[in-house]
């Protein structure tokens, strides 16, 4: 059976709310086995999102031995795994002590609004107060979602945090960076590194030259001397200091979004993905060029595969809540059991009956980029029941898409006919019907839905030369949706659903909310 499947290629996927081990086979792109294990997130203030960095490795670690415990009961052997690639949360931040190894404080969430009080600082000190001022340099906007902003928030109200920074033992990284330095070795020798997708979303790299940038660094006033070393996303950074895969090479890295982009085979430019996870993100490839948006998406790297490959660059559109908003109803509220049962409660009715949700829980982002929204629920009359709050809650997940859509089609000049799906909601078919129906575009949904971890393991591959994503033929299958209701419908829709984002602007005072995240 061995000789048959082809060489083995594993992959780290570390998101919000789980880590997982997965292993594919190179010669047809197939999931063979996996593991997964829930992290627990900690919300000690309101808008505060935290999680344990020991418990996140220590997850990472029981996945990958579990995976390969999986491996012998399928008699394949772990010898068949040539190289393991890493897919990760973007943004979330992590500071150490680079002597001890210890995390300095608890990881910081990319979703966590703790920030606010620290972007507002660093906006008014801009030259015309413009949230927008470091965009040509780093494609992004100044708010609460990067990991530069974390940092900054850490080294001023973090004595422990700032003492080990100030003394030279402090190092930061996002996700990938934490788990790389501690798989290669840690405090014995570990590797300091990230990719170009990874950087590409602290606010720190100049987009151009993918470079630690000077005037970025002076901005936020972070040492470079504590971040780490950015290589590109297809290479061998190191190899596996212990474990059931010891010497193993380490040979991908990519940010979960970018690593569902190269999953989906979006690797010609005006090919886009959505993913449907904690958040809710749609990436178009633009190639070569750069593009700046003017309908606030972001600019960022989609990937470089190799040290000398180009690099490829995408236009990015990212909604907070989705799968959260369902995992709220479920935690908070108890309307449902398990996130599964949306679907069948959702289904029960045919209609939202006028209800609309803006899960706001965070803010919203693109293409807003209002840190002071909250959620709400509106629209509500005594006929409302839980079904229609249900339905509510996974058309607010299309809408949003709509709006990334419809931003992207503005700036690229080039408007989708058709988006490639994936993530945990897309098992949703209901969810999968009304994206279809409230976009009017058809919405293809690979049969393998692990495109993320697929990327990161493609990338991995591709480095050492077991998988050529240059004349890539995987075929892979799909599900395919197409629009049932009628423009007029769904642009009426639509228009509601803006009037309600309207109402959930500015519900925190500016100086309450400044108050509210020290």
């Amino acid at each position: 059976m061995s000789s048959s499947i082809g060489p083995l290629v594993g992959a780290v996927d570390q998101g919000t709310s789980s880590s997982r081990f997965l292993i594919f086979s190179a010669k047809n792109a197939e999931l063979v086995t996996y593991h997964q294990t829930e992290i627990k997130q900690f919300y000690p203030k309101e808008g505060w999102v935290e999680e344990d960095p020991m418990e996140i490795l220590e997850s990472v670690k029981t996945c990958m031995n579990k995976a390969v415990d999986n491996l012998k009961a399928l008699n394949l052997s772990a010898q068949d795994i040539k190289c393991i690639g890493i897919t990760n949360q973007r943004e979330t931040t992590v500071v150490w002590d680079k002597i001890t190894g210890e995390p300095l404080y608890n990881a910081i969430v990319w979703l966590d609004l703790r920030t606010s009080s620290t972007v507002d600082k660093l906006i008014s000190k801009t030259p015309q107060k413009d949230k927008d001022y470091l965009r040509p340099l780093c494609g992004l906007p100044i708010t609460t979602y990067f990991s530069a902003v974390k940092l900054r928030w850490l080294l001023d109200n973090s004595e422990k945090v700032a003492t080990a920074a100030a003394e030279g033992r402090c190092l930061f990284g996002t996700v990938d960076s934490w788990l790389l330095w501690n798989l290669t070795g840690g405090k014995e020798g570990g590797q300091h590194i990230t990719d170009v997708t990874n950087a590409s979303r602290t606010m720190l790299m100049n987009i151009q030259d993918l470079k630690w940038d000077n005037k970025l660094c002076q901005f936020f006033d972070i040492n470079q001397s504590m971040l780490p070393e950015i290589r590109s996303s297809a290479e061998t950074y190191g190899h596996l200091f212990d474990g059931p895969l010891k010497a193993l090479p380490i040979s991908g890295i990519l940010g979960d979004q970018q690593a569902a982009l190269v999953g989906q085979l979006c690797l010609k430019p005006g090919q886009a993905k959505n993913t449907y996870g904690t958040g809710c993100f749609l990436l178009m490839n633009t190639g070569l060029e750069l593009v700046h948006s003017n309908n606030g998406l972001l600019t960022t790297v989609g990937y470089k595969l190799g040290p000398n490959k180009p690099v490829v660059y995408a236009l990015e559109g990212a909604i907070a809540i989705a799968g959260a908003c369902v995992r709220w109803l479920r935690d908070n509220l108890g309307i449902i059991k398990t996130s599964e049962e949306i679907e069948t409660l959702a289904s029960k009715v045919e209609s939202t009956s006028g209800c609309y949700f803006v899960p706001a829980f965070s803010g919203l982002f693109c293409p807003y980029w209002q840190n002071d929204a909250r959620g709400i629920i509106c629209g509500l009359s005594q006929f409302t029941t839980k079904e229609h709050i249900a339905r509510a809650a996974l058309e607010a997940v299309c809408f949003q898409t709509r709006e990334l859509l419809e931003a992207m089609n503005q700036d690229s000049g080039i408007p989708l006919k058709s988006i490639q799906v994936d993530g945990g909601m897309t098992a949703n078919n209901l969810l999968m019907q009304l994206q279809a129906d409230l976009m009017g575009i058809n919405v293809v949904r690979p049969s393998m839905p692990e495109t993320t971890a697929l990327g990161a393991a493609m990338a991995a591959g591709h480095a050492i030369g077991v998988w050529n994503l240059d004349n890539d033929e995987t075929k892979v299958t799909t599900d395919l949706y197409t629009s049932s209701i009628t423009e007029k419908e769904r642009d009426d829709r639509f228009c509601r659903w803006k009037q309600a984002v309207q109402r959930s602007m500015h519900w925190i005072p500016s100086d309450e909310q400044t108050g509210r995240y020290k």
